[in-house]
């Protein structure tokens, strides 16, 4: 999970490596859903909702999911105004299979309705989606947290908020066994994600 590990956990790894200097962290960085025993992995972080899986899930946090666009971009292609303006607009996409393959919003009505993605650029990860939005290149839609300090600065404009679910991306660490079968290094790395990651 690219943005966490870049925006959360790195700034993160000084405190936990001076608490346990013991311990060698090895970081990779990707938003592929990987095998945890096949890559001998101890601990992966996953957004969105987890599928059927003999791992152990511990749940770091969650953040509203908001869709936003540069105001460069809005200026050349004008703002959308309603889920159905979305027709005339570049909405980014991920190269990846996602759990739901489009947007949702919810009409004038209250009811649920789902956007298609299409536009003409895909991307592997969400921070690549970030950068991608900052540059005016289209439509983006990412978690709050992710793009909070863009909004705060100007750089991105949040859009169709009366439109907006309020659904919330999920965010879990996912590792192997459980109770004392659980290795002390993994068991600090957990404890210490839980008492120090914040995405709201």
């Amino acid at each position: 999970y690219v943005p966490f590990g870049q925006h959360r956990l790195i700034p993160l790894l000084p405190r936990f490596l001076e608490r346990y200097p013991e311990i060698t962290i090895d970081l990779v960085l990707t938003d592929h859903v990987i095998d945890l025993m096949e890559e001998r992995a101890d601990v992966a972080i996953r957004a969105g909702p987890l599928g059927e899986s003999r791992l152990v899930a511990r749940k770091l946090g969650q953040s509203p999911v908001v869709v936003v666009a540069a105001p460069s971009y809005l200026r050349t292609h004008g703002t959308p105004r309603t889920p159905a303006d979305l027709d005339h607009h570049s909405r980014m996409g991920f190269c990846f299979v996602r759990h739901v393959d489009g947007w949702p919003f919810v009409d004038s009505a209250g009811e649920a309705l789902i956007v298609p993605i299409t536009g003409n650029a895909l991307v592997s990860d969400g921070e690549a989606m970030r950068l991608m939005a900052l540059s005016g290149t289209g439509i983006a839609r990412l978690a709050r947290w992710h793009v909070e300090p863009d909004i705060a600065a100007g750089r991105l404009v949040p859009l169709l908020e009366d439109f907006n679910p309020g659904d919330e991306e999920l965010t879990h660490a996912v590792y192997v066994g459980q109770g004392k079968h659980l290795p002390a290094r993994v068991r600090a790395f957990l404890d210490f994600l839980v008492e120090t990651v914040r995405l709201a």
